[in-house]
């Protein structure tokens, strides 16, 4: 299977020069490797080794965030495969890998897939990658996501049943019990004896017993 003797092959040209972090991120200051220096750094070397690096997108995923400043920021992260193929015998090997973007247009999805390719090829040829961390050369300012309001579980629902009953005037209350009326059909189903109390707690209310 000649496609793992390519790969070693890759892998030692690709150990005598490596590829320079010359790309520098101007909000947090740090240097790393775009996509372009790892296309550029590979392209020459995978075709003199006959070895193809065809890339598959397995899933896609989108979230839309709000930045600080109130824009919309899309953030794709997708799943993806990339064979390895020998161009003489086609033996094959295939990397599973992620790749995670963020855009405030319609970039997020290729930054994703670039980034998947590169650290695909940075792991599969073991160049070297401490301190690299970019998606590419943006930062974004996210705007942290709200938390969702806890759903009242049916007891609770209950127990404001129970409390709207107590606290209504005399006028009002046939009016109370018929507005929880759905909550009633649902506690026939789960929680009958709570709708028994509910009942006899009305029908108290309802026709007090005179001094």
């Amino acid at each position: 299977m000649k496609v793992y003797q390519a790969i070693s092959a890759v892998m030692a040209d690709l150990a005598v020069d490596g590829i320079g972090k010359d790309r520098k991120n101007q909000q947090q200051n740090y240097n790393f490797r775009g996509i372009d220096d790892v296309y550029n750094a590979l392209s020459s070397v995978l075709a003199k080794h006959q070895l193809l690096m065809l890339p598959r997108v397995l899933s896609r995923e989108v979230v839309e965030r709000t930045t600080q400043k109130g824009g919309v920021l899309f953030y794709v992260t997708v799943e993806a495969e990339f064979d390895l193929v020998h161009a003489e015998d086609g033996s094959t090997h295939t990397i599973k890998t992620y790749g995670e973007a963020m855009d405030m247009a319609d970039k997020a999805t290729n930054k994703a897939m670039s980034a998947a390719y590169k650290y695909a090829a940075m792991q599969a040829f073991c160049i070297p990658t401490e301190g690299d961390n970019d998606a590419d050369a943006m930062t974004h300012s996210v705007q942290p996501a709200k938390q969702e309001a806890k759903k009242p579980t049916l007891a609770d629902r209950a127990n404001l049943l129970e409390d709207a009953l107590r606290n209504a005037p005399i006028t009002d209350l046939e009016k109370a019990w018929a507005k929880g009326s759905a909550l009633c059909a649902e506690l026939d189903l789960s929680m009958p004896e709570r709708l028994d109390e509910l009942t006899k707690l009305y029908e108290a209310l309802r026709d007090p017993v005179p001094f």
